[in-house]
């Protein structure tokens, strides 16, 4: 059995990895670090765990951990992980860190949105983990950066159609709406249901941390710059994320050219879903790992619009890290996900 720690593991991203690891046959759960909690049952902070797990949050050091488990999954917030996750390499573990820390290659670009880094060094070994698009670079890493939410909502419907020249690379508009889950668990007066519950609302316009990490990741498969604007919403559910992605169609593209590309990166894939007559909804893919994906060709104006769908927690965190450490570690890629 594989031995597996979550450091960090008392919030919603932890619960979620918690959930899917305790049913997947190849896994058995050795460390769950809390310092807020030490001591306590999970099952005490999350009923829904009552009589799954006798499992308890310990308040442990990377060390300590380390000399526990096989691999390490770090749910802790973003300027953190790059503290840690050095220990758990140094003493040659996986880690799969669903932070911001190492998703981006340039430290710049990094400490221009986040903060400052403390472990550039280690970014250099990271895999940037869509499984669906680095799966082969994913099978030797020794470091996977889990992909944001809301960039794993737009980079794989638009990864195919940048590739094959299907779209402009040029005013790309991503607007996404996402469940107040996203926002983790952290008590705020903001993400209160008074204040979120029958409204919708954009936030930081302009200025969210997620645009790097979709612009760079675009770039880097076009082979080329790209335009894009991102613009997120919060809207009153629990969980999911919804995307409506604008851009220029090449070439007089038709419906089959569209379907023919994501077939050609995505036949093997399987959590991506791809119709061309269905309008994606989040009630179809809560608590999955799939991402669905729709689209709409408007001739008359040169112009695709992609739909996409996923759960925030699952295929935007930690679903997609299951999927992950399946493929680190030769297991079925959707073992534990289905």
């Amino acid at each position: 059995m594989l031995k597996v720690g979550i450091y960090g593991a008392s919030g919603y991203t932890g619960q979620e990895l918690l959930r899917l690891l305790l049913r997947h046959p190849q896994t058995e759960i050795v460390a769950l670090t809390s310092r807020r909690y030490a001591g306590v049952s999970v099952s005490d902070i999350y009923p829904v765990f009552i009589g799954l797990t006798d499992l308890a949050f310990i308040d442990a050091s990377p060390d300590d951990v380390a000399g526990l488990a096989d691999i390490v999954f770090l749910a802790l917030p973003h300027g953190v992980s790059m503290k840690v996750a050095p220990v758990f390499l140094k003493a040659g573990k996986k880690v799969i860190d669903l932070s911001a820390d190492f998703r981006l290659r340039d430290v710049a670009a990094y400490e221009q949105w986040y903060g400052r880094h403390t472990a550039p060094d280690v970014i250099k070994e990271s895999v940037y983990g869509i499984p669906e698009l680095y799966r082969d670079d994913i099978v030797t890493a020794r470091l996977v950066a889990n992909p944001g939410c809301y960039p794993t909502s737009a980079i794989l419907p638009l990864a195919p159609l940048l590739k094959d020249g299907l779209i402009s690379n040029k005013g790309i508009a991503v607007n996404s709406l996402s469940g107040v889950s996203g926002a983790g668990r952290s008590a705020s007066s903001e993400l209160s249901f008074v204040e979120v519950n029958e409204s919708v609302k954009a936030y930081k316009v302009g200025a969210h941390q997620h645009t790097p990490e979709i612009k760079t990741t675009l770039e880097a498969i076009a082979g080329s710059s790209v335009s894009i604007t991102f613009v997120p919403h919060l809207i009153p559910i629990t969980r999911g994320i919804y995307s409506s992605i604008y851009a220029e169609i090449r070439n007089n593209i038709t419906a089959e050219d569209v379907i023919r590309s994501y077939q050609k990166y995505y036949s093997s894939a399987p959590f991506v879903r791809v119709s061309e007559s269905a309008i994606p909804e989040i009630k179809n893919v809560l608590y999955s790992n799939y991402i669905d994906i729709g689209f709409r060709l408007y001739p008359d104006n040169n112009h695709i619009i992609i739909f996409s769908v996923i759960d925030n927690l699952v295929k935007g965190a930690a679903g997609q890290a299951v999927q992950n450490m399946n493929i680190l570690f030769d297991y079925d890629e959707t073992e534990g996900l289905l």
